[in-house]
């Protein structure tokens, strides 16, 4: 049988280029990117390895089929084509779920209750039965029908990868661990790096930079859902994280340091860093902004308060002025700063050298850059 599997990787919007490097060092081939998406070949490895080691991945799915549908029996025709019974025995439970955009099939529930239906007829004609319990193993079928093109997938993942598992609390407004990574990448940690973050919060920034540091795979402290599907080999999921474990560089000499004006923030960073394994590496001392000092050769990299409402907006204006005074413009000081602020630099005082969209949430954002 033909073991390679198409994947599909979505991201968010503008780590596209940073995904994509990341694919081709695990090993994927054959890569198409998309907005936020980017779709590779690989096999079963491949699928193990990229849910344990991809940091900018929002969830590893497997492509099933793509074709055009516009009427319910197209829909249907289409899902009962695809061999579902490579991934899916008898006792495994296969939810569906979707979405469609800008398509003529645009109810969600009829969709998916068309895509069951034809799933479960495709599964009763391979298998011979009629009834299936779906007690055993998850395998999440997804669908997406975007301009009347319809693509179906099987999530390897299960919870989404930027649930490291180090962060089971958090502050009130977190960055996502996969667009921390992403940042992280662009700003170019290394694992001599000395990495800054003087608003930390729960400490997503300064850990997802220990991790590429120090060579961690974001995923080792988790487990997948494809994990315990029976139509994928359970040792080659043992065998990628002996792998994941013999690539940590424990002589890396990364180094994090990171203010929070908030005692609370400062105890939750340290705890977090602890559940990921790199508490060793975090400095983390409670201070305001006024009163950093960026250390010589160190990057900042920080997501800065920002205020929706006037009042907030007007401290947050404020702070921007502050972190102007304090913080590297370049040369062996560099700060890479993420704000939704369209005139952070005029309060900042300097035009950053890049600038990047990125969106965190939903919430259209600027990677100031200055190096």
């Amino acid at each position: 049988m033909d073991n390679t599997i198409r994947l599909c990787c979505p991201c968010h919007f503008g780590l596209e280029s940073v995904l994509k490097y990341e694919i081709q060092k695990i090993g994927g081939t054959d890569l198409r990117v998309s907005d936020g998406r980017i779709s590779f070949t690989g096999d079963e490895t491949i699928v193990a390895r990229s849910n344990l080691c991809l940091s900018t991945a929002e969830r590893v799915l497997i492509e099933l089929i793509e074709f055009k549908a516009t009427t319910f029996e197209e829909l249907f025709q289409g899902v009962k084509s695809i061999e579902l019974e490579r991934y899916i025995g008898t006792q495994d439970a296969f939810p569906v779920k979707g979405d469609s955009l800008n398509s003529t099939l645009f109810s969600v529930p009829d969709c998916q209750s068309i895509v069951k239906k034809a799933a479960v007829e495709r599964l009763k004609s391979k298998y011979g039965i009629t009834w299936f319990d779906e007690t055993g193993p998850t395998v999440q079928i997804q669908f997406r029908i975007f301009k009347d093109i319809v693509s179906v997938y099987l999530d390897t993942s299960g919870a989404g990868l930027h649930k490291r598992g180090y962060r089971r609390n958090s502050n009130a407004a977190p960055i996502k661990e996969t667009l921390a990574a992403g940042i992280i990448d662009l700003a170019r940690v290394r694992p001599e790096s000395v990495v800054c973050d003087p608003f930390c919060g729960s400490g997503t920034l300064l850990i997802e930079s220990a991790l590429k540091a120090l060579n961690i795979a974001p995923g080792l402290n988790r487990r997948f859902a494809a994990e315990k599907w029976s139509s994928l080999d359970s040792k080659i999921w043992q065998e990628e994280r002996k792998r994941a474990i013999d690539n940590v560089n424990r002589s890396a000499k990364f180094q994090a340091i990171g203010f929070d004006i908030d005692d609370d923030a400062v105890a939750l960073t340290l705890d977090n860093g602890h559940k990921a394994g790199i508490k060793s590496r975090l400095k983390i001392e409670q201070a305001d902004i006024t009163k950093f000092v960026q250390p010589e050769n160190s990057i900042v990299i920080c997501n800065p308060p920002y205020g929706e409402r006037m009042l907030e907006l007007r401290e947050a204006e404020d702070v921007y002025r502050k972190m102007g005074r304090v913080l590297g413009k370049g040369g062996n000081r560099q700060s890479y700063v993420i704000s939704p602020h369209e005139e952070f630099e005029k309060f900042f005082g300097t035009d950053a050298r890049k600038r990047r969209k990125l969106y965190n949430g939903m919430i259209k954002c600027q990677l100031y850059m200055y190096f």
